[in-house]
């Protein structure tokens, strides 16, 4: 029993855990998360009337968000001398972010740990994003289809010969894609993920039609 405990607290110790509110802009790279965004409306956006869900908005993959990470971990909500974004300057990321809302938690959550400016951040996330190419596929969808999780990573690597298969993790929640997120480093260079970017998913996967 005693060894039991000692091995626990070996793996607690060896891998501590990061608490809210670390110091803006330490960090080593980026992860940046591309969430489809019917599948987002028919899981969360419907039930909140949200207008990135209204029809003809032509949303396929939005930024969920460019994210700060560690090599093992992640901060969240850091302590920055920065000051938070006019609604001008949000309301301005609708088109990449799916909404002005989301576009500001965005910069609450994850932005404020890049050490950037709100509108440096936001640029920065501009940058990350025209970095990977959509794949025309999925621009084009216009009928709901499910196909095997490993045809959507496929398509992004067909899509980007330079990304490795080791950079991009694909998610899923309730049968659906979730989330391609592809890692890149603070100069928006492509680079391998780490194991705690997220599970990847596995086997048929359902996508709703572009809206």
């Amino acid at each position: 029993m005693r060894g039991i405990v000692l091995a626990l607290v070996a793996l607690m110790t060896a891998a501590p855990a990061r608490a809210e509110g670390e110091r803006a802009g330490d960090f080593e790279y980026y992860v940046m998360a591309l969430s489809w965004s019917a599948n987002w409306c028919a899981r969360e956006g419907d039930a909140r009337d949200d207008p990135q869900c209204d029809a003809g908005r032509g949303h396929d993959f939005v930024l969920h968000g460019l994210w700060p990470q560690y090599e093992e971990g992640w901060p969240s909500f850091c302590r920055t001398a920065e000051r938070d974004p006019p609604r001008s300057l949000t309301a301005a990321q609708a088109d990449l972010f799916g909404g002005a809302g989301a576009a500001f938690y965005q910069w609450k959550k994850h932005g404020r740990c890049s050490g950037l400016s709100a509108g440096d951040y936001f640029r920065t996330a501009r940058a990350a994003f025209d970095r990977v190419a959509v794949p025309e596929v999925f621009t084009q969808l216009r009928q709901d289809i499910r196909l095997p999780a490993d045809v959507v990573e496929e398509a992004f690597l067909e899509a980007n010969p330079a990304l490795g298969p080791e950079g991009v993790v694909v998610t899923c929640r309730d049968g659906m894609v979730q989330e391609v997120r592809i890692c890149l480093t603070r100069d928006l260079d492509l680079r391998a993920c780490n194991a705690d970017v997220g599970r990847v998913c596995r086997g048929t996967v359902g996508m709703e039609a572009v809206r």
